[in-house]
């Protein structure tokens, strides 16, 4: 791999964004591109494990200079940005894909389409890299402008009859919390009770992110969201798994959690002596 010289990547990115409209061509420049800051000790033999997809492993510099040159094409015209996003993905290449991701990002959120890729993307994603990209990097713009938008998205990701789909809700969702200028938690707190309340086993992980982000967000509303989710529960399973992940969890949010969780054994506890 070439050591990066700055001024000879601008000009290559620039080279590169005038084949914009003329997908199949931008494709190829840009492996030429790629095969030239490839790490090759990387490349040869098996792909390296942090990716599922076969990859380049170009340094982020060169990624993040072809995507501002594309930032303002994509902007201005988005049935091309989406064609050229068709392609990247296409390719197949982890590089390929993120830049693809990142293309949607910069597409006007009413752009047609453009979250019916978003989802169809993420159900292909097997990379937990690509998968983050595209509910981060992909959403961005409808994140910022139409959050109400996204949160219609997220929705459907909480469908009670596909779980396995969640995880695509809450990743979504956390970078909306993780934004200090949106403060409309009340919807977002409504959309979780079921999730909170029904969470499977396998997505014990995501909850501790999700409920991390909700805290750091407003530790006293999610304190007291989460208190009466788990009190509304039915199934015995919800506070078996927030119990196991409060080690996750951010300290000082620790004893609230784990006083919540005792606090329901000790009713679902009295409830049982009663009946008996």
């Amino acid at each position: 791999m070439p050591a990066i010289d700055i001024a000879r990547l601008k000009t290559q990115a620039a080279v590169l964004v005038q084949k914009f409209d003329q997908p199949a061509v931008f494709v190829d420049e840009l492996r030429e591109i790629l095969d030239l800051y490839a790490d090759r000790t990387l490349r040869v033999g098996i792909a390296a494990p942090a990716t599922v997809l076969p990859a380049y492993r170009v340094p982020q510099a060169v990624l993040r200079q072809i995507e501002m040159e594309l930032a303002p094409l994509a902007a201005s015209f988005p049935e091309q940005a989406l064609m050229l996003g068709d392609a990247l993905w296409a390719a197949g290449y982890l590089e390929t894909r993120l830049l693809a991701a990142a293309l949607l990002g910069k597409i006007h959120p009413n752009a047609p389409q453009l979250t019916e890729r978003v989802k169809e993307w993420v159900s292909q994603a097997r990379d937990k890299q690509l998968r983050n990209a595209l509910l981060n990097n992909g959403l961005a713009r409808l994140r910022r402008e139409m959050p109400e938008r996204l949160l219609q998205l997220v929705q459907e990701w909480f469908d009670p009859r596909a779980p396995k789909m969640w995880e695509n809700g809450i990743y979504a969702l956390i970078p909306l919390l993780e934004d200090p200028s949106y403060d409309n938690l009340p919807p977002i707190y409504n959309m979780l009770t079921p999730v909170i309340q029904n969470i499977p086993p396998f997505l014990q992980t995501e909850l501790a992110d999700l409920l991390t982000a909700l805290y750091r967000a407003s530790p006293v509303e999610t304190a007291y969201f989460l208190r009466q989710a788990v009190a509304g529960a039915t199934s015995p399973q919800c506070v078996v798994i927030l119990k196991r992940l409060i080690p996750a969890l951010p300290e000082a949010f620790r004893p609230i959690v784990l006083e919540i969780s005792a606090s329901r054994q000790r009713k679902t506890a009295n409830s049982a002596e009663r009946e008996g």
